[in-house]
């Protein structure tokens, strides 16, 4: 697969489940139960895309996670509105690094 698709696919994958997140917290929050349950799809929908990718479990998920750790913040600090302190920042960037170590640090220590 081509690593362009892979990292839309993880991209994707990203948004549903952040977006799948957000909108159960708001069915949550405001009592709706139909909200809670499209966050459920999209929360499966979120599962079955990650997947796409036919990796090790472990570095699909390595990998992946860190992308996640980014759509989530980014999320937080612009669709949220939400003031991101620099711990979060110093944070996120040790998960992007972890993610980094995952997919490259075979092919460097080899």
């Amino acid at each position: 697969m081509h690593h362009v698709l892979i990292w839309a696919i993880f991209l994707g994958a990203a948004c549903l489940e952040v977006g799948g997140d957000a909108v159960i917290r708001k069915g949550l929050r405001a009592g709706g139960l139909t909200l809670i349950l499209v966050g459920c799809l999209s929360l499966a929908t979120y599962g079955v895309v990650v997947n796409l990718v036919r990796w090790d479990f472990s570095r699909l998920l390595g990998v992946y996670v860190a992308l996640f750790a980014v759509v989530s913040v980014l999320a937080g600090r612009f669709l949220f509105e939400e003031s991101v302190p620099l711990s979060t920042w110093i944070g996120l960037a040790i998960i992007v690094l972890g993610g980094l170590c995952i997919q490259f640090g075979p092919a460097i220590l080899a």
